[in-house]
């Protein structure tokens, strides 16, 4: 748990009359939801001041929130705030070394403590409901337009208040959301919703899914299977979660082709632990749910043997 306090990051909130606003590469629901939550808070809260919201395109999650156009100059004495990112590569849009003060709001393992000051709760299931609680403990505007991008946030990173990191407290936030009159149906259509195409992906997924004897399954998304789908590789996140639909598969690995032959490495686990996995190929993230990289196929197999050794293990301890 972080040793700063939301006083504090209000208090630096009041000095800067810019605020940029960032988030992760590969946006989920939780980094747009707790970006743009914080965002149009701080505008009712703030109307003098200029509150930005900076990152790469995000179509897909467009219906949370759109991205704002952020310049060079606008770095320049402003106070830049990070939600959901656990580490300064993955950040969405390098700039954000360019602003005076910044800011780390999260949720992840704090192996990274970047920022002048930060909020970190590994406990919290997402950086959308820290920023929920920070509106709500400081007294900030909470309209629908702010609580619907905050209680998407949680329900995706949630997966529909189903992992375990999903508390009383989680619920308690969800209510105090819901009250501002949102519509919950909506957003988990948008969340639950797939393309034609992405559909077509899943299915491709589960035909090219290898599973070990211990639980531990991979499926590799290549290049050419996304160009046959017409897909682009942020809509590739779709498939991630199929695998864990089949009831005797505890972890798998999702491996995503990119452009120059690498993978962008999607884990996930129903039980054992997979973050130290991922932190030794330049990636980390949470206990149950994290992400790396590989630079090809040769470390492709090495992540699932990898993996199939953990999942071995977890099966030995829980017989």
């Amino acid at each position: 748990m972080s040793t700063n306090t939301f006083d504090e990051i209000l208090t630096k909130i009041k000095q800067y009359d810019t605020i940029i606003l960032h988030r992760h590469t590969s946006p989920d629901p939780d980094a747009i939801g707790s970006q743009a939550g914080l965002a149009r808070s701080l505008r009712l809260a703030f109307p003098a001041k200029r509150i930005l919201c900076a990152g790469s395109a995000v179509n897909n999650l467009a219906w949370i929130n759109e991205m704002d156009e952020v310049q060079d100059a606008d770095y320049q004495g402003a106070l830049v705030i990070t939600t959901d990112t656990a580490n300064t590569p993955r950040i969405s849009d390098q700039r954000f070394k360019d602003g005076a003060y910044l800011i780390k709001i999260d949720h992840h393992p704090n192996r990274d403590p970047y920022g002048d000051l930060s909020y970190v709760d590994d406990q919290a299931p997402a950086a959308s409901q820290i920023v929920a609680d920070l509106i709500i403990s400081e007294k900030l505007p909470l309209t629908k337009e702010v609580a619907a991008a905050l209680y998407a946030g949680i329900v995706g990173d949630t997966g529909r208040f189903m992992y375990p990191d999903t508390s009383a407290h989680t619920f308690e936030v969800a209510a105090i959301l819901t009250k501002t009159g949102i519509d919950i149906s909506a957003i988990a259509r948008h969340i639950a919703d797939v393309s034609f195409a992405q559909a077509k992906l899943q299915a491709a997924c589960m035909q090219v899914m290898e599973v070990d004897a211990s639980g531990a399954a991979m499926a590799i998304i290549s290049q050419q299977t996304m160009k046959e789908l017409q897909i682009d590789i942020e809509q590739t996140a779709v498939a991630v979660g199929t695998p864990g639909h089949i009831k005797d598969i505890l972890a798998w690995d999702v491996f995503v082709e990119k452009p120059d032959g690498s993978y962008r490495v999607h884990y996930r686990s129903k039980g054992p632990v997979i973050n130290q996995l991922a932190e030794a190929h330049d990636g980390g993230g949470h206990a149950l749910a994290s992400g790396a990289n590989a630079k090809d196929l040769a470390e492709v197999h090495q992540i699932f043997q990898e993996l199939i050794a953990v999942t071995k293990k977890y099966e030995a301890a829980n017989v």
